[in-house]
């Protein structure tokens, strides 16, 4: 019997990941396992305020579990919760968001005498090595090449090219959201961002932001690669960059960002979702953007 697909997203509080959830929970008829570092009730309340009329099931579809990536015994502590909800033998894990960030400096460095080295390394717990600890303890819950699962569904259709606007598209005109499918492979998606691309680095500062990411690039090669033996074509690693969302982390670049191009959470959620399901497998192991263009090493 085919094993019962589920979804983590962490941390789901506030921002892209907050909006990622919701999105998820009206778009897919999957469990997810979120995560906060604050109350999972009320965190689990926010998440679903306004949601119950659209999808009845919601609250029972939804788990919340307390997690910080800067503290591995509570990463542990939320996988052992997980393996208790979805037993390894009867359930996989369809998609992972490791969604952790921070911009560790405020504004950011834009010559080297503003680096600051604790502030540097908390920028280097949270967004590089908070994904790698993640999958450590998470890793294990996608498919093995033997793991049983359901028959691949059509391909999905190619993500339409993004709206004029970011007006979230969420709901139809009767309020739901049309079901979606994930692809037939698992996938592991590490949040990333433009400015770790190395080759594209062309106007140099925010010295700890942009090493960090690039590490999140390349630790998402090597977990693809890590996964490609483990899993074989039934699970895959990439990294993703959203744009620029109106979140607490690029609040002081609102101003500065190019009309049209500053997204909202419920957006950006989106535009993840349709670019994952459009994902082949040769596309693997590398970083996409919200456009579905690849960000270059």
């Amino acid at each position: 019997m085919p094993t019962t697909p589920w979804i983590f997203i962490c941390p789901s509080s506030r921002g892209i990941g907050h909006a990622l959830t919701r999105h998820l929970l009206l778009a897919t008829t999957l469990p997810i396992l979120a995560t906060t570092r604050g109350d999972p009730s009320s965190t689990k309340s926010s998440l679903l305020q306004d949601l119950l009329s659209s999808s009845s099931d919601a609250a029972a579809r939804l788990s919340l579990v307390r997690c910080d990536v800067t503290d591995e015994s509570s990463i542990a502590a939320a996988a052992r919760r997980a393996e208790e909800l979805f037993p390894p033998r009867t359930h996989h894990l369809r998609l992972a968001c490791a969604m952790p960030g921070i911009l560790p400096v405020h504004p950011a460095e834009k010559h080297p005498r503003q680096v600051d080295a604790e502030r540097s390394l908390e920028g280097f717990r949270v967004n590089t090595l908070g994904p790698l600890l993640l999958f450590k303890h998470f890793g294990e819950f996608l498919p093995r090449r033997t793991t049983a699962m359901d028959e691949p569904p059509p391909p999905p259709p190619t993500p339409p090219p993004p709206a004029a606007d970011n007006t979230s598209k969420e709901h139809s005109d009767e309020g739901q959201t049309t079901t979606i499918r994930l692809p037939p492979h698992a996938t592991w998606l590490n949040m990333s961002a433009r400015v770790g691309s190395t080759s594209d680095n062309r106007l140099g500062g925010w010295y700890t932001y942009r090493a960090s990411k690039a590490a999140v690039n390349s630790l998402t090669r090597s977990l693809d690669v890590h996964l490609r033996a483990r899993s074989g074509d039934r699970a895959v690693a990439v990294a993703y960059h959203p744009g620029t969302v109106r979140t607490d982390l690029s609040r002081e670049f609102w101003d500065s960002v190019e009309e049209g191009r500053l997204f909202s959470p419920e957006y950006a959620a989106e535009r993840l979702v349709d670019v994952v399901r459009g994902l082949e497998l040769g596309q693997r192991g590398r970083c996409w953007d919200w456009k579905n263009d690849e960000v270059p090493p």
